[in-house]
């Protein structure tokens, strides 16, 4: 594993951090112009790290880990975490992502651990990420930068603590954890930091095994139109990149042949009028929210099923937010009918009240050359059951 300051795949001079400082201008300038050179030569930020270096299209069996929502509470930050890391470590992952909410929705008073948006929780959840053997990937969530306003949060600042999380996670072009792999980043300036406009660096994308790859920083609390401070100019902008960057991704995995897509993001925007207890109802043919709550995902969600119809092949859409561990196909084109080849994927996700009862993980066989591609086996980590002790 190379240096982290190492002056080659930084996206700033050695030495140089922001952490805890504003993510601004002249940072986007700093990541505009590493990244544009890099792109200029032709070459794909991906894999640098990996031994097998850029994916050059062999479509070999492997397996990724996708977790997220966690931890929670003390005993999820102190045990259940380092316990699922520890399945993790035990197992061959080529890559692992954490699908957003490094933290509940609102801060526990008195807590041991880190529980409010202050600089401590990103840190933990940087050890958290590095303490991973394989590549470890997340996207932001809205209990760790949207929701930061909520008085129960500290009252942040919700955008400026997204650039603390743009600073923090997504300074380089590499991915976090023990083996880093190189990834593209969006580097046009369409995202808004407190500073003004600034590259969405946290949507990243990368291929494996045949197979494209993408994070999209997609969020509850209606996509940052609702809750506390909503803040439409920034939902916007962020609205507009995320559209572009799903396009450019299929897109590219046309160009490339690939076997299939998976997007990771945060949010559960509710594809249907079913389980309002658990996402936006919307209507499946015209995907416009009936809840009468803020609509943050229908232009979104418009745009991503005209795609996935036109690409055919598998697409996985990974999420959290919700907190109920499902696999299913809810998606519908205009005249109602099922999208075969749509799958949704909610991970395991906690509440303070289940203490390490949901700290699971869920693992993905990748087989390109299988017809469905994706195969999936939940991870209940052993060390973490409750109700029912491991045997």
């Amino acid at each position: 594993m190379k240096d982290m300051k190492d002056p080659r795949v930084d996206f700033l001079p050695n030495g140089s951090h922001w952490i805890g400082g504003v993510f601004g201008r002249t940072i986007a300038v700093l990541i505009v112009g590493t990244i544009t050179a890099a792109l200029a030569t032709g070459v794909k930020l991906q894999n640098r790290d990996d031994d097998s270096g850029k994916d050059q299209g062999e479509r070999d069996v492997y397996a990724i880990g996708l977790w997220g929502d966690l931890p929670y509470s003390d005993v999820q930050a102190t045990t259940g975490v380092p316990n699922l890391i520890a399945d993790m470590n035990s197992q061959r992952l080529a890559f692992t992502v954490h699908d957003g909410d490094i933290k509940a929705g609102n801060g526990t008073p008195n807590s041991a651990t880190p529980t409010t948006c202050s600089d401590a929780l990103y840190l933990q959840a940087l050890t958290y990420f590095n303490s991973l053997k394989a590549p470890a990937i997340l996207t932001p969530g809205d209990n760790d930068w949207t929701d930061c306003d909520r008085p129960s949060n500290g009252g942040f600042s919700s955008l400026e603590r997204l650039d603390h999380e743009r600073a923090l996670f997504f300074s380089t072009a590499f991915s976090l954890g023990q083996h880093r792999i190189h990834q593209q980043v969006q580097i046009s300036p369409l995202c808004l930091g407190v500073g003004g406009n600034v590259p969405c660096v946290e949507n990243r994308r990368w291929t494996r095994g045949g197979v494209t790859y993408a994070t999209l920083n997609i969020q509850g609390s209606c996509n940052n139109l609702c809750d506390t401070a909503p803040d439409p100019a920034e939902f916007a902008a962020r609205n507009q990149a995320d559209i572009a960057w799903m396009q450019e991704t299929f897109d590219e995995a046309t160009d490339d042949n690939s076997a299939a897509i998976m997007f990771i993001s945060q949010a559960d925007p509710g594809f249907d009028a079913t389980d309002g207890t658990r996402g936006p109802l919307r209507n499946p043919k015209t995907l416009a929210e009936t809840d009468g709550q803020p609509d943050g995902f229908q232009v979104f969600l418009l745009a991503l099923r005209d795609r996935v119809v036109a690409f055919e092949k598998p697409v996985a859409y990974v999420h959290g937010d919700s907190h109920y561990f499902r696999i299913d196909k809810p998606f519908l084109d205009a005249q109602g009918r099922r999208l075969e080849n749509f799958t949704r994927v909610e991970t395991y996700g906690d509440n303070q009240a289940n203490d390490n009862n949901d700290v699971n993980w869920l693992k993905v066989l990748v087989d390109a050359n299988s017809r469905e591609v994706f195969a999936y086996q939940t991870q209940v980590v052993p060390a973490n059951r409750v109700a029912v002790p491991a045997p």
